[in-house]
């Protein structure tokens, strides 16, 4: 039986989320399989990846043998340099202290680069916030510029036909004035 540690695919459509499994190489992607290693979620940044480090470096020195994406997964969790790691003690080349010192110093370089990695992207996406809010900032002025300048036009316009009814209520009363004016003085001769 060829034992092949591969990835499951499932999630949905365009969101892919996979689990780590050991499988028979002839059973189907996403079918029955002999035990579950871990998960791997590619759309996060970095890709979060769980995994049962023991039960994956037993299978990998039984020989599973993992496909390709499996397989740098492995190896970018460490498993292949612990196995690499037990050959070298195995062969006497190091002891168990070493060869864990050697595992610890490199597991605690690699936290820290996903750690910078993350405050990277914080510090990429707290920018872009930034610009968006730049942005859409000046937006808002044009727009309330627009705005203004449309209330302006109206209040102006408003103004100008009230002083053009006001001009037209003097003259219409001026006009009315001076045809009252003549009609009185008509008037007045006549009453005496």
């Amino acid at each position: 039986m060829a034992t092949r540690i591969r990835l499951q695919r499932h999630g949905k459509k365009n969101q892919p989320f996979y689990h780590i499994v050991v499988a028979d190489g002839r059973a189907p992607r996403d079918g029955r399989y002999i035990e579950r290693l871990g998960t791997y979620n590619p759309m996060t940044n970095p890709a979060d990846v769980n995994i049962d480090f023991d039960r994956a470096l037993y299978w990998v020195e039984v020989g599973a043998c993992p496909s390709e994406t499996a397989h740098a997964i492995l190896r970018h969790e460490g498993v292949y340099l612990m196995k690499h790691l037990r050959g070298g003690i195995a062969k006497g080349a190091l002891t168990e202290a070493q060869a864990q010192s050697k595992f610890d110093a490199w597991k605690q370089e690699r936290i820290s680069k996903m750690n910078n990695i993350k405050i990277e992207n914080q510090k990429a996406a707290k920018k872009e916030m930034e610009k968006r809010l730049e942005a859409e900032t000046k937006v808002k002025e044009a727009m309330t510029a627009k705005v203004a300048a449309k209330l302006a036009a109206v209040a102006e316009a408003e103004a100008e036909a009230k002083r053009k009814a006001e001009e037209e209520a003097a003259a219409a009363a001026e006009a009315e004035a001076a045809t009252e004016a003549p009609a009185e003085e008509t008037e007045a001769p006549a009453a005496e």
